[in-house]
């Protein structure tokens, strides 16, 4: 409590030689579309979870009130 706390370094790199445009990694990765495949992926199961859960709701709320 005497002394002051170091504060936390802030790591700010910036790669001096590196060009995407030119990796080959990189040109592949977009070639073969591996990030539009996960942004889908996330979009489809997102309305069937939400389907699912309003499902589930109407079922507890037809039984709890007496319906079912």
């Amino acid at each position: 409590m005497l002394f002051k706390k170091p504060k936390h370094k802030s790591f700010d790199y910036t790669p001096r030689f590196y060009k995407p445009e030119e990796d080959k990694q990189e040109k592949r990765k977009r070639k073969l579309g591996f990030r539009r495949a996960i942004v889908k992926q996330r979009k489809n199961r997102n309305p069937i979870v939400w389907g699912i859960m309003v499902i589930l709701i109407i079922i507890i709320y037809l039984k709890l009130s007496g319906i079912l």
